[in-house]
């Protein structure tokens, strides 16, 4: 347990809780809020997921997105690492693969702000496409 020794501690922990609170009040509703998956399995860590998900949460709260930037597992599309999954309210999910910072701003600009199509898409039915 952290120790509080200041009131900037004090106020600091408050805060975080409080950030904490809002993020549980908006998954209650996430329904009507952009949601973004980020795939942090081993693959995706090794590819550089996580600094995709800085940028996503940095870009979007520069942005005044409202979006909830969450962590998942590995999502199945290791040979397109890093991959995230973006679901607008009222739209199936789409996963976007091989996303470094610039696709992913690409993907807040275009396909989020404008609901235009990006290059980078990994079809639904990508398993079963005869080649």
């Amino acid at each position: 347990m952290t120790k509080i020794k200041t009131f900037a501690d004090l106020t600091k922990m408050r805060n975080d809780l409080q950030q904490t609170q809002a993020l549980v009040d908006m998954a209650d509703s996430s329904e009507s809020v952009i949601q973004i998956k980020v795939g942090m399995g081993t693959s995706g860590i090794a590819s550089g997921a996580k600094a995709v998900m800085d940028f996503l949460i940095e870009a979007l709260e520069k942005r005044n997105i409202e979006a909830i930037v969450t962590q998942t597992g590995d999502m199945g599309y290791s040979y397109a690492e890093p991959t995230i999954e973006v679901k607008k309210p009222g739209k199936e999910p789409v996963v976007f693969g091989y996303v470094n910072l610039l696709k992913a701003d690409e993907i807040i600009e275009k396909y989020i702000k404008r609901s235009e199509t990006v290059e980078g898409i990994i079809p639904v039915n990508y398993h079963t496409i005869d080649n």
